[in-house]
């Protein structure tokens, strides 16, 4: 016998009540982030060096991720990382999830690079939460929910539940990315990956993407700024497609020009097409307990999440 779905109508009032709940979570994180989370030190008056990117900015701390070798820190936590996605079950994708976020405070790093990056993700996040719930197929013991007024508009729970499986696992591996990258100079890192048989010459362009991705973005801002000095303003009409495609046009020009200029650069000063490696790794015991320990939470979620049944969330 084919079990039927499970059909619920609320009156739409009811929908005040999340809304309402949204809304008070936004302002709890507004004025949370405003008045308890401490702010980084800013140097007043003084023009920010822009050919220092600040990704690795948190490289000088000491913590349990500081002083990880980065060979084994990028193993492990990359090897985290994809049993996380391969979770099923939303309880252990909390799990997952807890993990991330205690791992902030055992790298010793500002809470605002992570929340600023979760912020970056919530309105993509955000569609899953929307769409889900009213693309999913129906099938039988689904929980379908619908309001009065609007009984065109059917909600399966089945539906949230997937999405928000989606955004625990997403929010777990965006969590996690700081405390893998930021705790260890960058070039340490690219180098890192070298010895893990990654390709020198991906190394070498993720390397140079990130050292100069600041300097064009730099431009951008200066032209941009002259561009509103100029009395530019963005509305919908061909003057602005023109202007914006000259823009686009000129960036591209200063960019290849910059670049051909850094290239003869690097020849002048002996590149033969390979970074010389001067960092040298050397792993301790330490630092294969702490990749063990990642490697272990990351099999035992995924064995539990295959093991264990939850009646509620299957």
């Amino acid at each position: 016998m084919k079990e039927q779905e499970i059909r619920v109508e609320l009156p739409l009032e009811i929908l005040l009540f999340p809304l309402g709940a949204l809304f008070a979570l936004w302002v709890t994180l507004k004025l949370g982030r405003r008045f308890f989370l401490p702010r980084e030190p800013v140097q007043r008056n003084m023009e920010p060096d822009w050919a220092i990117p600040t990704l690795d900015s948190q490289a000088g701390g000491h913590s349990f991720f500081h002083q990880w070798d980065p060979r084994i820190k990028l193993t492990a936590l990359i090897f985290f990382m994809f049993c996380a996605a391969s979770l099923h079950n939303l309880p252990w994708a909390l799990a997952a999830l807890l993990l991330s976020a205690l791992s902030i405070p055992a790298a010793r790093i500002h809470l605002h690079r992570p929340l600023s990056r979760l912020r970056a993700m919530v309105p993509f996040l955000a569609m899953f939460l929307v769409v889900m719930p009213l693309t999913v197929p129906q099938k039988g013991g689904d929980l379908i929910v619908t309001f009065s007024h609007l009984t065109f508009l059917q909600f399966n729970g089945r539906g949230f539940q997937l999405a928000l499986l989606i955004c625990v696992k997403a929010s777990a591996i965006a969590l996690l990315m700081e405390p893998m990258v930021a705790t260890a100079p960058f070039p340490k890192t690219v180098q890192a990956l070298a010895r893990l048989k990654v390709p020198l010459m991906v190394c070498q362009m993720i390397l140079l993407a990130h050292r100069y991705i600041f300097v064009f973005q730099h431009e951008a801002q200066r032209m941009r700024k002259g561009m509103r000095a100029r009395g530019f303003r963005k509305r919908t009409s061909l003057e602005t497609l023109r202007t914006l495609g000259n823009f686009l046009g000129m960036l591209l020009v200063r960019g290849f020009d910059r670049t051909t200029r850094v290239h003869e650069a690097m020849l002048a000063r002996g590149y033969t097409g390979a970074f010389p490696q001067k960092i040298h790794f050397q792993a301790r015991p330490g630092d294969w307990i702490k990749g063990l320990f990642w490697v272990a939470a990351g099999l035992g979620l995924l064995m539990a999440d295959r093991w264990v049944e939850w009646p509620l969330f299957s």
